[in-house]
């Protein structure tokens, strides 16, 4: 008797890939929606002017200078000198003081918009980016909503001169 061999029918399997997307229309939605988006902004940074010969000693005509030391916040002109002095507090560089003093000084002159940024050796970069916030522009309400006002936008950062020439000038 000959064996017959019967041979099974082989079907193919198919893929049921119906979960795998239901999951990839769920998840692609939720990681775009989780996804953070990093805001970079970009100042306009000027070289401080070499040393120029003022004729006039007004205020409006002179540059305006803030030099941050280890220990304090010295708001100068490049030729009367030092205006002001904010020392540091407990909790560090008094940047509200500065806002106040450079508040002031915009109402005296109001067409002014450069200042320089001179920077002690060991400033930090934090330290930089606050005090830069800081003389381009305040937070004030204006009918009923907060506003920034400019101050000083136009910024120039160099090298702060050493104590012994700034006594010596």
């Amino acid at each position: 008797m000959a064996r017959r061999k019967h041979r099974r029918l082989q079907q193919d399997a198919e893929l049921d890939i119906t979960a795998f997307m239901n999951l990839m229309i769920v998840l692609v939605p939720v990681l775009l929606l989780s996804m953070v988006f990093e805001h970079t902004k970009v100042l306009e940074l000027n070289f401080p002017k070499s040393s120029q010969v003022l004729d006039q000693t007004d205020l409006d005509s002179e540059q305006l200078q803030l030099i941050i030391r280890e220990d304090a916040f010295v708001v100068a002109t490049s030729k009367a000198g030092a205006l002001k002095s904010i020392p540091k507090d407990a909790g560090g560089y008094n940047f509200e003081a500065l806002s106040l003093f450079l508040r002031d000084v915009k109402n005296r002159v109001p067409e002014k918009n450069e200042i320089s940024i001179l920077l002690a050796p060991d400033t930090s970069y934090q330290t930089l980016v606050t005090a830069m916030d800081t003389v381009r522009s305040y937070e004030t309400v204006l009918i009923a909503s907060v506003v920034e006002a400019e101050l000083f936008p136009s910024i120039s950062i160099g090298d702060a001169p050493s104590v012994t020439l700034e006594k010596s000038q």
